[in-house]
């Protein structure tokens, strides 16, 4: 089967999402494409033009290229492809910050034990939302409407020493400031986690979360249908940080990836209200 393949933006970079759309040129009622990025599934939904889309993460650490594999099936035939999509390489900053420092220094047996806990936590809830029916609709909107702080991808040094990469995006706030949904989704965790704090996990679903740390409380419960613009919790200075703030997070499955680039996403028509995959 031939087929055209493009993506969205044309210039895909380290660390964003883009959309990638195939257009099997075949017809056929139980047509069907799936795929793969980065170890990740990617959920195929037909738009008002008949072209499959699927979004995808690129990973902050992809090298000139990065390489797609999908199917294309119809009936009992499939036809399997990769392609390799360039990828630019954007220049991140370093920060130099100061934290408590117990944040610092290496954890004990018992604080290793919690950090790996919470890990587990999050990445399952990563794992889960690849069967979550997509919930988000039309466009994104940031937790705060407030300066951002710090942008995602930075390089950081705590105390001196080089830490970490932030793998989120920093809005400004005061201590008990509303922190509201980027779009509609389900409460998939709520907890109080070391180096996050208070925090909220939203499942928007087909693979795609987002996280708001930091939180001085929490507005809503686990298992909540949450609509876009609503409160989620306040605030705080919860976890590691250097003052009052949200963290936000989008995730891709278990690839972080710069949350601002949801608000580029074009919002195609989707063809039928069964097609809940793009």
């Amino acid at each position: 089967m031939a087929a055209d393949v493009r993506w969205q933006p044309e210039q895909a970079e380290q660390g964003r999402l883009i959309y990638l759309i195939v257009d099997p040129n075949i017809e056929g009622e139980d047509l069907s494409v799936t795929g793969h990025v980065a170890g990740q599934e990617l959920h195929f939904g037909r738009d008002s033009s008949g072209e499959f889309r699927a979004l995808a993460p690129i990973p902050v650490n992809a090298r000139e290229t990065i390489p797609f594999t999908f199917a294309i099936i119809l009936g009992a035939d499939t036809s399997h492809r990769m392609i390799r999509v360039p990828v630019q390489q954007p220049e991140f900053r370093s920060s130099r910050l100061s934290v408590d420092p117990r944040f610092t220094t290496p954890p004990d047996s018992a604080l290793q034990v919690r950090i790996r806990r919470e890990l587990g936590m999050s990445r399952a809830v990563s794992a889960r939302s690849h069967s979550t029916p997509r919930m988000w609709e039309g466009e994104w909107i940031p937790p705060r409407p407030s300066p951002i702080t710090s942008e995602f991808g930075v390089r950081r040094m705590f105390n001196g020493e080089l830490q970490s990469r932030h793998m989120g995006v920093d809005f400004d706030g005061e201590e008990g400031d509303p922190i509201v949904a980027s779009n509609r989704g389900v409460v998939a965790l709520v907890g109080s986690f070391y180096y996050a704090g208070n925090v909220v996990y939203l499942d928007h679903g087909k693979g795609l979360i987002t996280i708001y740390m930091h939180m001085t409380e929490t507005d809503v419960t686990e298992g909540q249908v949450v609509e876009r613009g609503q409160q989620l919790g306040k605030v705080g200075a919860t976890g590691r940080v250097t003052g009052p703030h949200v963290h936000w997070t989008a995730r891709y499955g278990r690839i972080s990836v710069d949350g601002l680039s949801l608000f580029d996403l074009e919002i195609p028509e989707r063809r039928a209200a069964a097609d809940q995959g793009n």
